[in-house]
C-alpha cells in the first residue's frame, strides 16, 4: 500500500481521509466485472466478425478495452479496488500477465513515481531522455512503448536490471517474475505453434498492440508539461473528459487527486477531488485528450521538451487556471 506520506494531509482532515480511505469488494467486484465483462464482449462480436469488414471495429474495441485494462491493474497495486489484499495480488499479477507489464516490477516503478513525481532522477515513469518532436511522436504511437515493455521483460529475465528505481533488495523477485513471464509466453507460443492457432495474436496481442495509441492519450496527458517541482497541484494534470471514458480509466482522470491521495479508491476521485477543489477555491491542471494532444505537438514543435523551464507550466489549456497553488 501506498505510504502515507506522499499524501497532502492540510487538505483534507483525518476523519475526511479516512472515510474516503475506505474499501468496498462490491464496488471492486462490479467495476471488474464490467470491464472484463465488455471485453467478452468484444471476443465473441470479434469472433463473429472474421471475414468481414466489422472486425476493424470489433479489434479496436477489443484492443482499446484490453490496453486500459491497466487502469485496473494500477489500483490492484495500490490495493484500493478489494478489501482483501490477497484478491488484489492475484488480479493484479493476472492482469500484469496480460499488459505484458509484470506486477511487481510495475509496482516498483509506479511507487517511486508516486514518491518522487517529476524527478528526473527518481520518478520511475520519468527515467528518460527530455522528448523531442519525434520521440514523443514515437511514444505515443505506442512503437517505442511496446519495444521498452517486450525488451524490459526479456532483459529481466536474463538477470540484467539497470533501473535505478529499483532497490538491490528488490531485484531478485523482479528478475523472477519476468522469468516466469517469459516461460508462460513462450509456453503459449508453442503450444500454439503445435495447433497450428492463431488465437493469441487475433485476440489478445494485435488488437493490444494495433490500438496503444488510444490509450498513451491517457498516459501521456498526466503530467508532460507541468512543473518538476515537489507540488502535486502543480505537476500532476487531471483530464477533462465523460463518464464513459472515466469508467474505462477508472477514474484515474481525476488524476490530481489520486495523486494528492494515492489511498483513496477509484470510485470515490470524484468527491476527493471536489474537496480538493473546494479547498484550494479553483479547478486543478485540466485538460482534454485532443486539446493536450494539440498544444504539446504545437511546443515540441518549437522547441524540445528540455528547453522548457523545469520549474513552470507550458502546457495549458487555452483558459487555463489563472491561480498558483503553492504547495503545503
Amino acid at each position: 500500500m501506498m505510504d502515507e506520506s506522499f499524501s497532502r494531509r492540510k487538505l483534507l482532515d483525518p476523519s475526511e481521509l479516512k472515510a474516503l480511505n475506505a474499501r468496498s469488494d462490491l464496488r471492486g467486484w462490479l467495476q471488474m466485472a464490467s470491464h472484463l465483462g465488455a471485453i467478452l464482449l468484444c471476443v465473441v462480436l470479434h469472433a463473429f466478425a472474421m471475414g468481414t469488414a466489422w472486425v476493424w471495429l470489433t479489434g479496436f474495441c477489443l484492443g482499446v478495452l484490453l490496453n486500459f485494462l491497466y487502469a485496473a491493474q494500477h489500483e490492484l497495486s495500490h490495493g484500493t479496488v478489494f478489501a482483501t489484499k490477497r484478491t488484489n495480488e492475484v488480479f493484479g499479477r493476472l492482469i500484469g500477465f496480460t499488459m505484458i507489464f509484470p506486477r511487481d516490477f510495475d509496482q516498483v516503478m509506479h511507487f517511486a513515481h508516486h514518491k518522487w513525481t517529476q524527478d528526473w532522477e527518481r520518478d520511475g515513469e520519468l527515467v528518460r531522455e527530455p522528448y523531442t518532436l519525434t520521440t514523443y511522436l514515437l511514444w505515443l504511437s505506442g512503437i517505442t512503448y511496446w519495444r521498452n515493455r517486450f525488451f524490459g521483460v526479456f532483459r529481466r529475465a536474463r538477470g540484467i536490471i539497470v533501473e535505478p528505481y529499483i532497490r538491490a533488495d528488490e531485484e531478485a523477485k523482479v528478475i523472477l517474475e519476468s522469468r516466469i513471464h517469459m516461460g508462460l509466453y513462450l509456453a503459449i507460443l508453442v503450444l500454439s505453434l503445435a495447433a497450428n492457432s492463431w488465437v493469441w495474436l487475433t485476440f489478445w496481442i494485435l488488437p493490444m498492440i494495433l490500438t496503444k495509441p488510444v490509450h498513451q492519450l491517457q498516459n501521456t496527458i498526466e503530467h508532460l508539461g507541468l512543473s518538476h517541482e515537489d507540488n502535486i497541484l502543480e505537476n500532476t494534470r487531471s483530464t477533462r473528459t465523460n463518464a464513459l471514458i472515466r469508467w474505462l480509466c477508472w477514474q484515474m482522470p481525476y488524476h490530481t487527486a489520486h495523486h494528492t491521495f494515492p489511498s483513496v479508491p477509484f470510485w470515490k476521485l470524484k468527491q476527493l477531488n471536489d474537496k480538493i477543489e473546494t479547498k484550494i477555491g479553483g479547478e486543478v491542471w485540466r485538460m482534454g485528450w485532443i486539446e493536450f494532444q494539440i498544444e504539446v505537438i504545437k511546443k515540441l514543435s518549437q522547441k524540445d521538451e528540455g528547453q522548457y523551464p523545469m520549474n513552470e507550466v507550458w502546457v495549458v489549456p487555452v483558459n487555463g487556471r489563472q491561480i498558483r497553488v503553492e504547495a503545503e
